[in-house]
C-alpha cells in the first residue's frame, strides 16, 4: 500500500471517547443543580436528540456568529434530553446548568484518548506523513485538542461548523485536501462512521478506513 501524503482523522470516537458516558456526565451536573435523573435514561434520550437534530453546520453563518450558532445546536439536543426524559421542568435554571455543561465538554475533564492513538501519531509523523482533523465537531475541538496534549500533531483542524458542511458531503473533504494541496488519492481519512466517514471518503475519491471503536 502507498503511503499517502495526508492521513485525516475524525476525533469523537477515533481519536477520543467520553468517559463512561454521556449520560453518566449530564447526570452527575444535573445533581450539582438539584436534579436526580437516571444516566440510562438520559442516554436513551441523547441519542434520539442527536440522531433528530440537523447536522452541526452554518452555511449562511457570519463567522463571528458560529461560536453562537454552535452553542444554539448544542442547547436545542440537550433540552430535547431533559425534556425527552421527563426532566426539563426540574430545573430552577436551565441556562446556566447548560453553559456549565458546554464549557465542560470543551476541556479535557470528560474524554479519554484511546490507547492506540499516541503511538499511532508519533509513527506516521516520524514517516513524514501530514495529520489533519475532519470532523463534524464544533469550535471546542481546539480546545479539546490543546488540553489532551494532541494539537501539536495536527497540521490542519477542519470542522463542519466552520466549513459549512458536514460529513459525508464532499465539501468537507474537499475543504480539508486543499489545506494539505493534496489530491483525493494521496489521502486517507480514518473515523468511526461507516456512512460519514468510510462512504464520505471514497465518494469523495481519499481512502476510507473504518475503525471500529465499540466495546
Amino acid at each position: 500500500m502507498e503511503r499517502p501524503k495526508v492521513i485525516f482523522l475524525d476525533a469523537v470516537n477515533t481519536l477520543f471517547g467520553v468517559k463512561g458516558s454521556v449520560g453518566e456526565i449530564y447526570s452527575q451536573i444535573a445533581q450539582e443543580f438539584g436534579v436526580e435523573v437516571s444516566a440510562d435514561s438520559l442516554n436513551k434520550t441523547f441519542v434520539q436528540s442527536f440522531k433528530a437534530a440537523p447536522p452541526p453546520m452554518f452555511p449562511n453563518a457570519e463567522e463571528q456568529d458560529i461560536p453562537q450558532r454552535e452553542f444554539d445546536w448544542w442547547l436545542g439536543i440537550t433540552q430535547k434530553t431533559f425534556e425527552q426524559a421527563g426532566v426539563l421542568q426540574k430545573f430552577a435554571d436551565f441556562s446556566t446548568f447548560f453553559s456549565e455543561l458546554y464549557i465542560h465538554f470543551g476541556t479535557a475533564e470528560p474524554w479519554f484518548i484511546y490507547p492506540d492513538v499516541l503511538p499511532a501519531l508519533v509513527s506516521w509523523r516520524r514517516l513524514g506523513i501530514e495529520l489533519g482533523i475532519l470532523s463534524n465537531f464544533d469550535s471546542r475541538i481546539y480546545s479539546v485538542l490543546q488540553s489532551l496534549e494532541l494539537r501539536e500533531f495536527f497540521g490542519s483542524i477542519t470542522i463542519s461548523t466552520q466549513v459549512g458542511a458536514a460529513k459525508p458531503d464532499s465539501k468537507i473533504f474537499t475543504t480539508a485536501l486543499e489545506k494539505h494541496n493534496c489530491l483525493p488519492e494521496a489521502a486517507w481519512h480514518i473515523g468511526d462512521s461507516i456512512t460519514e466517514d468510510y462512504h464520505g471518503a471514497r465518494a469523495a475519491g481519499l481512502r476510507g478506513i473504518w475503525i471500529n471503536r465499540q466495546n
